[in-house]
């Protein structure tokens, strides 16, 4: 792993929501960072944001559920930064329809796995020779739907399930080299972090941040400080583990009153 404050990182799904938070978290403790993310007009806005930081930051468009994309990012990023120290598989898609699994199109079950869950696994097929190198890490970003459900959500937990089994397999056969561990997250209030083009959701109740035992919803920089410390060197004896970052709520037993 590259010490001192400069790692190579490259975060996916960076554009936005938690990636956008993780991508200025790390910026501000001084790494290099690669942007991958398949919208190229919410890449350009963070090149805009942060050109103050240019030289340690650069977008590559990125599909990371085709191979092709996700070879050319990885070559890229060895490029113009010379190597990966670290790898955030933060990319994925949401359930908006949240469609009853007995409707639920074969397409749109493929569509979940193949950018949540194969995402993952193709980031770190082609990243893993420079991980080795560097004796780097690898977070994956899951979901606390990995751990209980709402209805009608079987594509997207069963992706995020997958993504938690997926980070204990890496880290065994990855290890002692590369460590891998995986970040479930609760709750997380994302919508300042989209670009421009995208409206907010409505805004946040008393009651949302209330239900919380830690007092709020979430925001970006909590899983960023998670993720910047499983990269760091603070954290060298810990891989395969799932860390929930949710507030408290997966603790908090629920009864119809």
């Amino acid at each position: 792993m590259a010490h001192g404050s400069s790692q190579v990182v490259i975060v996916t799904g960076g554009a936005q929501g938690i990636g956008r938070g993780i991508c200025e978290h790390l910026l501000g403790l001084g790494h290099r960072v690669v942007i991958a993310d398949v919208d190229a007009e919410a890449g350009q806005e963070c090149l805009d944001h942060w050109k103050a930081m240019a030289e340690r930051v650069r977008f590559v468009q990125t599909d990371v559920s085709d191979e092709a994309s996700v070879r050319a990012c990885i070559a890229e990023s060895v490029r113009v930064l010379g190597g990966i120290d670290a790898l955030v598989n933060n990319a994925g898609i949401a359930d908006p329809g949240r469609t009853p699994v007995h409707e639920l199109p074969l397409e749109e079950w493929n569509r979940f796995i193949a950018v949540n869950l194969t995402g993952c696994f193709l980031m770190a097929k082609h990243a893993i020779p420079y991980l080795r190198r560097s004796r780097g890490s690898i977070v994956n970003i899951a979901s606390t739907r990995a751990l209980q459900s709402e209805r009608h959500t079987e594509a997207y937990s069963a992706s995020k399930g997958g993504i938690v089994a997926l980070t204990h397999a890496l880290a065994v056969s990855l290890g002692p080299e590369v460590r891998v561990n995986c970040i479930s997250p609760g709750w997380i209030d994302t919508g300042p972090w989209k670009r421009s083009a995208i409206q907010a959701g409505p805004p946040l109740r008393p009651i949302d941040h209330h239900q919380h035992p830690a007092g709020r919803v979430g925001q970006p920089r909590d899983i960023a400080a998670m993720a910047a410390f499983l990269i760091g060197e603070g954290s060298g004896f810990i891989t395969g583990q799932n860390f929930v970052v949710d507030g408290g709520m997966t603790r908090k037993m629920v009864y119809v009153d």
